[in-house]
Parts: structure tokens; sequence; C-alpha cells
């Protein structure tokens, strides 16, 4: 079965720190660019950061801009998010989407719309709250 799973979502004061990951299974992820989007309660989906398959290239938010960091580890099949000096307005169901194609992950991440449910591979997402 194809699918990607998350976890390391949880309950985090302003300022800390959690790392999530994004599991495959049923299909490798050397051929895909995976990002990470996430949707707070009552607002549209966004994107939140992505990363390409060959090259490595690595496009953020402005919102998340050196605080999170996106990584992949093939071996493990698994892509992270590490989530630094986390904020209350972060707050959200963070899922992670892989596609072969990068323009289509990009496009996804940077207009709104519906081009995420297009996305080859969807997670069902794991919370983050951030709150004191």
């Amino acid at each position: 079965q194809v699918q990607l799973v998350e976890s390391g979502g949880g309950l985090v004061q302003p300022g800390g720190s959690l790392r999530l990951s994004c599991a495959a299974s049923g299909f490798t992820l050397d051929n895909y660019a995976i990002g990470w989007f996430r949707q707070a309660p009552g607002k549209e989906r966004e994107g939140v950061s992505c990363i390409s398959t060959s090259d490595g290239t690595i496009y953020y938010a402005d919102s998340v801009k050196g605080r999170f960091t996106i990584s992949r580890d093939n071996a493990k099949n698994t892509v992270y998010l590490q989530m630094n000096s986390l904020k209350p307005e972060d707050t959200a169901v963070y899922s992670c989407a892989a596609d072969p194609d990068y323009y289509a992950l990009i496009t996804a991440q940077t207009m709104p719309g519906p081009r995420y449910k297009f996305l080859e591979v969807r997670g069902q997402g794991t919370l983050v709250t951030v709150s004191s």
C-alpha cells in the first residue's frame, strides 16, 4: 500500500522545537519531490516547505524561513521538518505530500487552490499545537 505517514506532532510552548517525520511505505522516495503543508483551523491549507529530488532544491515559505529546516533521508525513506522557535501562529495540522514532478509540488506550495489534491501521494497529517 502506497502511503505517507506523519509523526512527531504535539503540544509545545512558544519558542520550543519539534521535529516532524514523514515516512513513506509502498514506494521509494528517491524519485519524488516532497513537501510539507499545514492547515490551521478555519484557514486554507498553505505550503510550508518542499525539497526536490536530484539537486536538493529547497523552498521555504516566508513565514517559516530561518526557523524550519526540511531534510530527507532516502536510506530511511523519510523526510523531516525540524521546527524551531515555534510561535502560536504555527499551530496547525501538518501534512506531507509527494510527487515525482517538483513543479507540481512547488506550484501547490505557492499558489492557492486545489492543486494539493492532485499531488500523487498525500499523508493524513499530524497536529502541532503551540501554546503556553
